[in-house]
Order: C-alpha cells, then sequence, then structure tokens
C-alpha cells in the first residue's frame, strides 16, 4: 500500500470514528419511551456568606384581614388558636417595611401548638376585597395546613360553624400514590377568603409527632403551601439562595385532588422544604390545567389576598445583599431598623419570591427569645 493510500485510510478511519462519538453523544440518557426520569433536586453547597444568610426558621406564617375581631373570633373559637400579642404600630420605619405610606397596623399573633399566625389589619390605608373568582391553582394561592388527629370530627366542627368550602368533601389521598397515600385533607377558607387547609396524617405518614396522643382536635401548623409557576425557579430561590432543604416530592392527580382543589383535572408536582425550625413549605406546581393567574401587578400588602411567611435569618444584611444579586424584588427599600421591639424583632425586610409571594425576613435579637415575644401583651 502507497503512503498516499494508508493517509486516505488513515482520514476515512478518523471521519467514521468522529461521526460515532458525534451519534453516541446524541443518545438520550434514558430509553425512548413515555416515561422520563423525575428531576432531582442537584445538591448545593452554600457560599460563606449565602450560609450566613440562610434561614434558620420558618417563625411564622401571616396574613391580612379586614376586621380584626372577627378574625380572632374565627381563628381562636373555630381552630382553637390562642391570642399570644396584640399591639398597634405607625410610623415611618413601619411605612418603610410595608412599603407603603400611612399605615397604621393593629397585628394579632396567635398560637397553635408550636406553630403561629399573625394576623394584620390595615386601619389605614384599606386594601383590595379578595378577588371574589379566585381559584386553587392561581398563583397568588397561599395556604396554612392545619392538623387534626381526627379528620371527620373536625370536619363535623367547621361544619357546626358553617365554615365556606373549597373543596366539596374531605378527600383521601389513594394508596397507589406512594408519597402521599392515606393522607386525608380539605380545603376551606376563612371570613376574609384566604385558604386553609384541614389535613390528617396516618401512621407513617408526615411528621412523626403528629402522631402522638393528644386530647386537643387541632395540633398545629404542619406547612404553608403556595403554588409556583416553575418548581426548578422556586427551588433556585428557596433551596439555592435560602437554604431551604428539600424533604419530599409527589405527583398527585386523579378525582381525589381534582375535588380537593376543586379545579378540574388537577395535576400537580409538590415539593416540600424544610428549615431547621418551623412549618415546612410547600410547592404546588400544577403541570394541568395551566391556566392559573400570576398575581396582580398592582397587588399590595394591605390587600386580603396577601399573605406573608416571616423567615429567621443569622444576619440580615447578607440576606438582602444576596436577594439583591438575584434581581428578587423588595417591597421594602431596604433592611429597615425599628424602634424597640413590638413584632418580636428590630430588622427586617419584606421581599418577593419568583411568584409574587411575600415574605419577611427578619433578624432576631439574641436578647428577646421566642417565649418573650409570645408574651408580649398590648
Amino acid at each position: 500500500m502507497t503512503n498516499r493510500n494508508r493517509q486516505v485510510l488513515t482520514y476515512a478511519l478518523l471521519a467514521v470514528s468522529t461521526s460515532i462519538a458525534v451519534a453516541v453523544a446524541r443518545i438520550p440518557a434514558y430509553p425512548q419511551n413515555d416515561r422520563q426520569p423525575q428531576s432531582q433536586p442537584i445538591p448545593t453547597r452554600l457560599t460563606p456568606q449565602q450560609t450566613q444568610s440562610a434561614v434558620i426558621a420558618v417563625e411564622s406564617v401571616g396574613m391580612t384581614v379586614a376586621d380584626m375581631d372577627r378574625a380572632i373570633a374565627f381563628y381562636s373559637q373555630v381552630l382553637s388558636f390562642k391570642k399570644v400579642s396584640d399591639v398597634e404600630v405607625l410610623g415611618t420605619e413601619y411605612e418603610q417595611l410595608q412599603g407603603l405610606f400611612g399605615v397604621r397596623l393593629r397585628i394579632v399573633k396567635m398560637q397553635l401548638g408550636n406553630e403561629s399566625i399573625e394576623l394584620t389589619e390595615y386601619l389605614t390605608p384599606k386594601g383590595k376585597p379578595f378577588p371574589l373568582d379566585s381559584r386553587s391553582n392561581d398563583r397568588w394561592f397561599q395556604h396554612i395546613a392545619i392538623v387534626t388527629n381526627d379528620m371527620d370530627k373536625a370536619y363535623q366542627c367547621l361544619r357546626s360553624f358553617k365554615v365556606q368550602h373549597a373543596s366539596t368533601a374531605p378527600q383521601t389521598i389513594p394508596l397507589s400514590n406512594r408519597a402521599a397515600g392515606g393522607i386525608r385533607a380539605f380545603y376551606f377558607r376563612d371570613p376574609d377568603g384566604h385558604y386553609l387547609e384541614l389535613i390528617y396524617f396516618p401512621p407513617g405518614k408526615g411528621n412523626p409527632r403528629w402522631q402522638k396522643p393528644s386530647d386537643r382536635l387541632f395540633l398545629g401548623i404542619d406547612h404553608t403551601a403556595i403554588v409556583v409557576a416553575n418548581t426548578e425557579s422556586s427551588l433556585k430561590f428557596y433551596r439555592d439562595l435560602l437554604g431551604l432543604k428539600v424533604a419530599g416530592e409527589s405527583m398527585n392527580h386523579g378525582t381525589e385532588q381534582a375535588h380537593l382543589n376543586n379545579v378540574e383535572g388537577a395535576r400537580l408536582r409538590i415539593t416540600g422544604l424544610k428549615s431547621p425550625a418551623g412549618a415546612g413549605i410547600e410547592f404546588l406546581d400544577y403541570l394541568q390545567p395551566k391556566d392559573g393567574r400570576p398575581l396582580p401587578a398592582d397587588s399590595k400588602p394591605n390587600d386580603l389576598l396577601h399573605w406573608q411567611t416571616t423567615l429567621v435569618v443569622k444576619d440580615i444584611e447578607a440576606a438582602a445583599q444576596q436577594l439583591r444579586l438575584n434581581r428578587s424584588i423588595f417591597i421594602s427599600p431596604d433592611v429597615v431598623t425599628l424602634p424597640g421591639q413590638k413584632l418580636g424583632f428590630q430588622k427586617g425586610f419584606l421581599v418577593r419570591d419568583p411568584d409574587g409571594h411575600a415574605l419577611r425576613l427578619v433578624e432576631r435579637s439574641s436578647r428577646l427569645g421566642l417565649s418573650d415575644r409570645q408574651n408580649q401583651q398590648p
């Protein structure tokens, strides 16, 4: 074989090898069928600055109410919450915190078990009512999941108070759903239109503390759930930026889920996250139907659809810097230092997540523990 023929053969073999390599690179990592592997969260190692700004507790979940006395009566009489603090505040610092001029606020903290809610009435200025056509897949949707040890008895209790149904009736997740099978749940609404969930965990499901014997019908708050447009985007915010950990995932669909949410054909990807302390945060990602509406662009904290989840961080300035670098939308213009400790913290700010849900990040004073804040009186 001549040298020229050897060169031609060598080039031909190289071309064939390259073609094979390209073809192999294009072969999918999963079989060509209708089932693709579920996406798994990629472990993220936080930078030192992100570690300082990471959430150390989900302290409370709050909502705006129209009539504080009516709201207190509902949560205490119907759901057995106990009032632990009741304050009125006003002034420039609170205007900056809420991102609204001329605010005078009455803020009441109520406790159920180890968890708390925070009710805020805007004495001035008043906001918009809850949208009458709101649905469970709209992206302003949020609820708290109140745990019961007896779903039938708890449901009859709610019926005796004539609560507004959001689900048609309590629903039991089928056992075919390995992650959530056997869990019973029911959606209802408070007097201002906020969605609430009643939830029962059978043995082996949920936090083991919900299985402890108790003479109370309503035990505490397991999580707050929010509708998200895209799970991966929300994970980048809550997991990668704020340091929460993924605690579990499930894919929920079928007639039970549709009647729980009262959304025909509902198919949801559900992702639960936890911080070192406090209730969990749960994503509700509606894969079907996709007609959920985004948060109205003119929404403000004094509107009744407003919820805010309070997250405690070690370093409030570091947290604010991380969120600015992420181009997050701030409700407060910056970190706000409040006079005194009427709200249980001195430094904080409000910010929105990728779907517009409001979060209040606070730095807790080491001189004021949780029990001290809970025992504050007007």
